[in-house]
């Protein structure tokens, strides 16, 4: 198999890390184009023991550090993703894209930008530090079991957001947003009265416009193969830290700043 032809379904991603990464569509292509012309002309190699995904990404940082190119983070900026990212501290941005935008472990990342685990697990603790404090927003939690509303409650909080009210049933879900717009949802499927929190959800979403987690027992009603499907959603019995990665990502990525639902 020719070297292109093992490259190519990975070629969107890298494309979409550097447009991330660089803050600019032309940027991100033109150092994604000189990674490929390296490999081409033999100048760079594809390390053997790394998949070929993380192979790509590895030689595109190669590239990036060996041409001199900057990450120093932006003052100012936007309110979108994009502005967002610029005001990461760089590494902090790069090890926080890798796993949340792309998908890849700690151990992946460490990987690709040729650093210890312990450090990429640092990195990456960092940024969602910075996020959980820039995008810190009012949070509606739609569940009906106490000891778990009480549970997500206190990780809410941790994170420096403020919840506004829980509700246990459909109509007290729909009757809290019309108290107070959220900035963000987490919701259970099952509801105390037999109601069902994806109803509750889809009533909330056809006024507003805020981002969804969906935390249940039972992913397979969520998980039908039909879309739209959930882009946040959470097993349970959940790990702590798994509901606080889910928060930092789903406000971050949304295509408006939470603070203003207000």
């Amino acid at each position: 198999m020719s070297l292109l032809a093992r490259l190519a379904p990975h070629l969107p991603y890298v494309r979409r890390y550097a447009r991330a990464l660089t803050g600019d569509q032309t940027t991100g292509d033109h150092y994604v184009r000189v990674a490929l012309e390296a490999l081409a002309a033999g100048e760079r190699v594809l390390e053997a023991n790394l998949t070929p995904r993380v192979a790509l990404y590895h030689v595109f940082h190669a590239i990036w550090l060996t041409t001199g190119a900057k990450l120093e983070p932006r003052d100012g900026g936007g309110d979108d993703a994009s502005g967002r990212l610029m005001r990461i501290a760089p590494r902090s941005r790069q090890a926080f894209l890798l796993t949340a935008l792309e998908g890849f472990t700690p151990s992946e990342a460490a990987q690709i930008l040729g650093a210890d685990f312990s450090e990429v697990e640092t990195l990456i603790s960092e940024a969602q530090a910075e996020i959980d404090a820039e995008l810190a927003t009012d949070v509606l939690i739609i569940e009906d079991e106490p000891v778990i509303a009480a549970d997500i409650e206190a990780l809410v909080t941790e994170l420096g957001h403020t919840v506004v009210d829980i509700a246990a049933t459909r109509t007290e879900a729909v009757d809290a947003v019309n108290r107070k717009v959220p900035g963000l949802v987490l919701a259970d499927i099952q509801l105390a009265d037999g109601s069902s929190g994806i109803d509750a959800v889809k009533d909330i979403l056809a006024r507003y416009d805020v981002p969804v987690i969906f935390i249940t027992a039972f992913p397979e009603r969520l998980l039908t193969g039909e879309r739209p499907e959930p882009t946040f959603l959470i097993t349970k019995p959940f790990q702590p830290e798994t509901v606080k990665a889910a928060i930092g990502q789903a406000l971050f990525f949304h295509p408006r700043n939470a603070r203003q639902a207000a």
